[in-house]
């Protein structure tokens, strides 16, 4: 194993996206450490580390895809291994975040799901969570351990700024992204819209109001995911309707669920772009530009490991 930089450091992926942990892996020029995962037939999940790992640092590498409840469970299993073989500390790398829509209670007699993932993985135990663009950034008060919450901001700044793109409004799709979308369009030194949205069901949104100069302008949507889609088609028809010029959507993580690579198909959108975060190389969308947040990511790790500030990587 190539561990010259990093002789303490072991890195561990689970099987959600092995491409993002091999291109961390590259970036940190190391080897992923050997693991054994299989399912059993009844569909229990089974995990083993295939390499001695006494006394080391150990990040697990585990995002959550289109298959949230194995993936936390095959994460939750590789942490309890690795407890068990007597490493040093744990950290757990999650770039998404899943459940982390559910952070508060909206109804009665309703779960808050992302605390009760927070509480799981606490449970086991871990030293620290590294992760990117939560639904909300509450969520890390979830955790009593040392939360690192990048942001696919830079990311982002960067290419639209080789774009150059005249007449750019930034538009939030909800309140809840407003504080990033006010940052972004400050950045990019373009306007800002607002679009007020209701939800009266699951993966059902309604576009109220539209709040901001869009006739004209060429509109950037920047959410931090899109999972089928429906809040960004019904945003488009109702800024359309305004008469704005070419629309582009942004979104750190591209869940892209159910109807969603149909509805962005027929959507119009001058182009669509995501992270790497999750595994979108079968998604097959037309117009779809995916960064990659691999060298973010092996910047925290790095800079974790060397007790190192990270600040600058949070922007």
């Amino acid at each position: 194993m190539t561990t010259n930089n990093y002789p303490n450091m072991r890195l561990i992926s689970g099987s959600s996206h092995l491409d993002l942990s091999n291109a961390i892996a590259q970036e940190l020029n190391v080897e992923l450490s050997e693991i054994y995962l299989s399912k059993f037939s009844c569909g229990e999940t089974y995990a083993r580390i295939e390499e001695s790992i006494r006394g080391y640092e150990v990040y697990i590498i585990q995002t959550i895809s289109e298959t949230p409840n194995d993936d936390y469970m095959e994460l939750l299993l590789i942490m309890d291994a690795l407890k068990r073989s007597s490493v040093k500390q744990i950290h757990v790398v999650i770039p998404h975040f899943g459940y982390a829509r559910q952070d508060k209670k909206s109804a009665p007699r309703e779960p808050i799901s992302s605390r009760l993932m927070a509480d799981l993985l606490s449970a086991v135990g871990f030293s620290r969570l590294i992760t990117m663009d939560l639904h909300s950034d509450q969520i890390q008060g979830f955790f009593s351990q040392p939360v690192d919450h990048l942001t696919a901001m830079p990311l982002f700044i960067d290419y639209f700024k080789s774009k150059n793109i005249e007449d750019l409004t930034v538009v939030a799709p909800d309140t809840g992204r407003a504080k990033f979308s006010k940052k972004l369009s400050d950045n990019l030194g373009a306007k800002l819209a607002l679009m007020h949205k209701t939800r009266p069901d699951h993966n059902v949104a309604e576009i109220t109001n539209v709040v901001g100069k869009v006739r004209d302008r060429n509109l950037l949507i920047v959410d931090d995911m899109v999972d089928t889609a429906g809040s960004v088609t019904s945003g488009l028809s109702a800024l359309r309707d305004l008469g704005c010029k070419d629309i582009y959507l942004a979104t750190t993580h591209g869940v892209f669920s159910g109807p969603a690579v149909e509805r962005l198909e027929n959507s119009g959108l001058k182009e669509i772009i995501c992270t790497d975060s999750l595994d979108v190389s079968q998604k097959n969308i037309p117009g779809l530009t995916v960064l990659s947040i691999a060298p973010m990511l092996a910047e925290a790790i790095k800079r974790n490991y060397e007790n190192k500030s990270i600040s600058s990587l949070f922007v």
